[in-house]
């Protein structure tokens, strides 16, 4: 019984972060399409929420589900199955905690924007650009955890 709720709570979990970030980055898009400061701002307040309550959340609790499913389970944390999903887990990391930051400072910008009734500045669009970018690593390399934890392969590095 254990490991069915265990595994349920690592699935739920890894749905969260994956349906958040690709939900996120969605809406991100979509306000900056409009180019509109105060749409801008509302969203990006919105997400930088979402982020905090959810992703950040999930990001927490996604390592210790998983650890304790492993045990459970009986899987070393030595497979190279789950060393690469950890290494994947830290690489996604590495681009999500940037991207946290900037969504703050779009925000800020996009609302100091649409109070002073100015265009966006340039540092808002250089700042976007990063954010767009730093999405596809951490995108596929979420994707690609999800593939390692359904098919569990059986990696040999030599």
């Amino acid at each position: 019984m254990m490991e069915e709720l265990l595994r349920l709570a690592h699935v739920l979990g890894a749905a969260v972060l994956f349906g958040t970030g690709a939900g996120i980055a969605f809406f991100m898009v979509m306000a900056h399409r409009t180019r509109d400061p105060a749409t801008i701002a509302h969203v990006a307040g919105t997400v930088v929420i979402a982020d905090t309550v959810f992703t950040a959340t999930a990001v927490i609790l996604q390592p210790i589900s998983g650890a304790w499913l492993a045990y459970e389970v009986g899987w070393p944390l030595t497979e190279r199955w789950i060393v690469l999903s950890l290494a994947l887990y830290v690489l996604t990391g590495l681009f999500w905690l940037p991207v946290v930051f900037i969504q703050v400072e779009l925000r800020n910008l996009a609302r100091s924007a649409a109070a002073t009734g100015k265009a966006l500045p340039a540092r808002y669009f250089r700042l976007y650009r990063i954010w767009f970018i730093c999405g596809f690593p951490a995108f596929f390399s979420v994707v690609a955890i999800f593939w390692l934890m359904l098919t569990r392969p059986a990696i040999e590095l030599f």
